[in-house]
């Protein structure tokens, strides 16, 4: 039976090579592509869901004010389905598939198709707070990696249906086609081209159509825009620019810190208990911490923002409205620590929309404060919450164009398209100058597997430096004699380069042909005269686990060499000449950009 299926299925890719171009079959797949990550989303969410209303109904506990205590149970799911079944550490969903996009050629494993849509919901419906929208992608990306495998797709064209799924999941979250294209184009750094827009208009349009053939016209934000920009606040969408860009940098740092902080802890476990101990005091003390927040967002939006903040131990203040300030701007600073904190825990989920909910939060605090501090100032509350989360957006995630038609397209309009282009830019501007990379791209940028508009750099970070090694010179050793090198060697290789090598394989020089060339007719020191007497330095040494290609380019540049040896675990492994890099650089340039 698995023959048959085998032969079955090389006969249909056979017949599609046959029948199918590739641009057609592109365009089938990214519809197939757009509609399965649709399903993934909603799949994950209706998991979500019912998780929260099985804990809401108090199948678990009947006493919601024990409620706290659920995020600590969740992540103990979660750990014992990685050590158990996963037997694989979580990855961040983007970053991992931002690696497999420039290191992997694309390839993803098969069970972050469903890995993600087991952890996520565990972590969130008990209350983690981390957003759904990275799991869904990542989920999306493992679906079209591996039917672009299944159908012998080549790297570029799987890493464009990766970008479709993408476009797909997020289409169908938020059911805003045109950003989820715009999200892939600026997180996937994906050249904006015919070749690569029509794809991804599918996909998302079938992203689209998933969630409203499951989900009918239900959207996650039951808003209807009715306060217009005035011109008269345009100082004040200034300083809410300045402040989300303020606020995503301290975001961006506090992330890192926490995880540097949950890295003292060797054993899962223990991150574990301090986590969900310290996850289940901010929920005791902020409840709209608590899971992914759209619920806060949705009542800051219609204006209530007793609702928004639940019952909290303050409720005794909550007459005073810079009390609700104050909680207010506490689930600003706080948001950031608590999804961190889920994270560093051992959950699972996204970045995406903690972005957003710590944006409307700040957004509506900052409307608060100037429709209250008594200088007859009055700005819409709702329209800083909308775009309090562009801001963040941009600020956090660096995608400035994907929060201006994100919050567009959540309005149903384009009203606010003035105020969101000013606070979004300004955020981006003052984020990005201040801090290079974001969470999904620091750490790949330190390892040099980052994607990014710039093509030399991007080629660069496609190629793989074991495709330029070459491992076809003859090895000699200090003590060989002159002889012994000419004959066993020099004779028997087409190379001009010698690497010198020790007992342990260890690379202690180099003889350039050059440097024995004026001896080699004199008999009298074949036997009188050792490698050792020839030998040189390297002018520089690639390592492979650490350097580049970024760095191996830079080093060609720096020390002029046209071969330079390679080490790989304190060893000589092999050598890479600067004609076989550029051969490859421009290969992979050329298939980079047709």
């Amino acid at each position: 039976m698995p023959n048959q299926k085998k032969n079955l299925l090389t006969r249909l890719v056979i017949w599609r090579f046959k029948n199918i171009s590739n641009k057609t079959f592109t365009h089938i797949l990214s519809i197939i592509v757009g509609l399965l990550a649709g399903l993934a989303s909603v799949t994950i969410k209706n998991i979500t869901y019912f998780i929260q209303a099985l804990l809401e109904q108090g199948i678990i506990f009947s006493d919601n004010q024990l409620y706290f205590v659920l995020p600590i149970l969740g992540l103990t799911l979660v750990f014992l389905y990685v050590k158990y079944v996963h037997k694989e550490r979580l990855e961040h969903a983007i970053s991992s598939i931002l690696f497999a996009l420039s290191k992997k050629k694309g390839i993803i494993n098969i069970k972050k198709v469903y890995t993600p849509l087991i952890t996520a919901p565990l972590t969130v419906g008990f209350g983690g707070s981390v957003g759904l929208l990275g799991p869904a992608v990542a989920s999306g990306a493992a679906i079209s990696s591996n039917f672009g495998k299944l159908f012998h797709i080549d790297a570029k064209t799987r890493s464009l249906l990766i970008a479709c799924a993408s476009a797909g999941a997020i289409a169908s979250i938020f059911q805003s086609p045109i950003a989820a294209i715009i999200f892939a184009v600026e997180v996937f750094s994906l050249d904006l081209t015919m070749l690569s827009m029509l794809p991804l208009l599918l996909a998302s349009i079938s992203g689209v159509l998933t969630s409203y053939f499951f989900l009918g016209n239900e959207t996650l934000f039951n808003f209807t825009l009715t306060d217009d920009f005035q011109i008269k606040d345009t100082l004040f969408y200034i300083l809410l620019g300045v402040s989300t860009a303020v606020a995503s940098i301290y975001f961006t740092k506090m992330y890192f810190a926490i995880n540097k902080f949950f890295k003292r802890f060797k054993s899962p476990k223990y991150k574990l208990l301090v986590g969900g101990l310290a996850i289940g005091v901010m929920l005791y003390l902020i409840p709209p911490l608590y899971g992914e927040g759209f619920g806060f967002i949705n009542e800051l939006l219609k204006g209530n923002h007793l609702q928004a903040l639940g019952k909290t131990p303050f409720d005794q203040y909550i007459d005073n409205i810079w009390v609700i300030i104050a909680l207010l701007f506490g689930i600003t600073i706080f948001k950031a620590v608590a999804m961190t904190t889920t994270f560093a825990a051992g959950g699972s989920g996204g970045i995406f929309i903690p972005t957003m909910v710590m944006g409307s939060a700040l957004g509506n605090v900052m409307a608060k404060v100037i429709n209250n501090v008594g200088m007859g100032f009055s700005v819409s509350e709702s329209n800083f919450t909308l775009i309090g989360m562009a801001g963040l957006i941009a600020g956090v995630i660096h995608a400035p164009l994907t929060a201006i038609f994100l919050i567009a397209e959540i309005t149903g309009g384009y009203e606010l398209f003035v105020p969101l282009m000013i606070t979004a830019a300004i955020s981006y501007l003052m984020a990005k100058n201040a801090i290079d990379y974001t969470i999904y791209t620091r750490e790949l940028a330190k390892i040099g597997a980052l994607l990014t508009h710039n093509k030399d750099q991007t080629v660069l970070t496609l190629m793989q430096i074991e495709d330029v090694i070459e491992q076809n010179f003859k090895k000699v050793y200090p003590n060989m004699t002159l002889g012994e090198m000419l004959h066993e060697s020099v004779a028997k290789s087409g190379r001009n380069i010698f690497p010198v090598v020790d007992q342990n394989k260890a690379l202690v020089g180099i003889v350039l042909l050059d440097d024995i060339r004026e001896f080699m007719f004199d008999t009298s020191l074949y036997d009188t005269t050792t490698v050792e007497t020839f030998m040189r330095s390297a002018p520089e040494y690639i390592f492979y686990e650490t350097d580049n290609m970024q760095a191996v380019m830079q080093k060609f540049q720096d020390s002029a060499a046209w071969n330079l040896p390679v080490i790989k675990d304190g060893k000589y492994y092999g050598f890479v000449s600067k004609s076989k890099l550029l051969t490859a650089y421009r290969r992979k340039l050329i298939n980079f950009t047709r």
